[in-house]
């Protein structure tokens, strides 16, 4: 299919810009500005302040979730009062306790690896603070952020429709594509929405930022989510139910502390000791269960995944072929896609499809999402369900 790159924000217009205070969306906003916009920031209010101290005094690296929101903001504040900008603080607490860290748990707890970024682009950065922007009455032309993506148009409807609806990109910079963590975003909403960082390579940011004198180009780069330090404090709430780990054959092996604390391919810290390298090869959240394997083991040939987003809604009639990640760092591999019938004690959410790759991939995580390329263009995507060993 052929795409055309669609308008950028012009002299003129006005655009929101999602702040994070850091290199990425202060040079968008600045670029903005320069371009003769009229540049509007915002930044998602997350913290609740309730995760305590991190222990032995360790100071905490710059996160999406975290105490450091505080400096965050007053960074902000800073930059957009010494640029003429105007600023908003957005508070999505609530939402995101909701979409984002419920919903995390929970998945954990299910025996299944959640992606949160993923949750909260679509729920969050552009859901509930475009709302919390609109509920100030705030009009604007475009959205904007510093994610490593681009946006187009189909120049033909998709799937045989005549719908010609804005699509999700790769960028340029293949070593930062974000595009990956965008593919639940509506074709609704991506109207509005333009990454103007999406054909320029993160050093060129580094350097753009350094030659306006921006202070976020000396910042170290935040890391997404919360560190794995609070881990333990999110599932306090609820004590982890110790079971049996073993191995294919049913063996034990030993005793885990709750299935929330493993993850598909984890190797490190299973408390198990082998005279060979053992992996999480699958998670039993019924039987309670956590399945070790030697590393081949965990080569599959395929999954099955729900729960799908298509550009405007509109879903394929005919098996296609494609390309498919099925986390952020795999590389793409080519795959086969059909829809899938599940069998009698699956519950699916929405039409349910198999993928089936033209080579093994490690470690198929369920809660991971598989997110379909064409021709450098997302064209769908879906959560995992299961992995599948054999092609059939």
């Amino acid at each position: 299919m052929e795409y055309i790159e669609i308008d950028e924000p012009k002299a003129g217009d006005t655009v929101v810009v999602g702040l994070s205070g850091g290199v990425d969306s202060t040079l968008t906003a600045v670029l903005l500005k320069e371009r003769g916009c009229r540049v509007i920031g915002v930044t998602m209010s997350l913290w609740k302040g309730d995760l305590p101290p991190l222990p032995d005094g360790k100071t905490l690296k710059s996160s999406c979730y975290g105490p450091d929101e505080t400096e965050d903001i007053a960074q902000c504040e800073k930059f957009c009062a010494e640029h003429g900008i105007e600023y908003h603080v957005i508070d999505v607490k609530d939402e995101y306790q909701k979409q984002v860290l419920d919903y995390f748990k929970a998945e954990y707890r299910a025996g299944r690896t959640p992606n949160p970024c993923v949750r909260c682009n679509s729920f969050i950065k552009f859901g509930a603070l475009l709302r919390g922007v609109q509920n100030m009455g705030i009009d604007f032309d475009y959205f904007c952020t510093g994610h490593y993506a681009r946006t187009v148009r189909p120049i033909e409807g998709v799937w045989g429709s005549d719908k010609k609806p804005v699509m999700i990109a790769c960028a340029s910079d293949v070593t930062k594509d974000q595009a990956y963590f965008l593919y639940r975003i509506s074709s609704e909403t991506l109207e509005k929405v333009r990454f103007p960082l999406g054909l320029t390579a993160k050093k060129d940011v580094f350097k753009m930022a350094k030659e306006r004198g921006l202070v976020a180009a000396s910042r170290e780069e935040s890391q997404d989510f919360i560190p794995p330090e609070y881990f333990e404090y999110l599932f306090s709430d609820k004590p982890g139910i110790p079971g049996d780990i073993i191995d294919l054959d049913g063996h034990v092996l030993g005793r885990h502390r709750g299935i929330e604390h493993y993850t598909i391919g984890q190797r490190r810290g299973l408390g198990v000791s082998s005279t060979k390298p053992l992996y999480v090869h699958s998670i039993d959240a019924k039987k309670n269960l956590v399945v070790l394997a030697n590393n081949d083991d965990l080569l599959c040939a395929g999954l099955i995944a729900d729960d799908f987003v298509w550009p405007a809604g509109v879903a394929p009639t005919e098996p296609f072929d494609a390309l498919v990640k099925i986390r952020l760092a795999s590389r793409p591999v080519a795959c086969h896609v059909e829809p899938y019938e599940p069998q009698a004690d699956e519950t699916c959410a929405g039409k349910a499809y198999r993928i089936t790759f033209s080579e093994p991939q490690r470690a198929v995580a369920p809660g991971q999402s598989a997110v379909l390329y064409r021709d450098g263009v997302i064209c769908g995507g879906g959560i995992i369900m299961r992995a599948c060993m054999d092609a059939r």
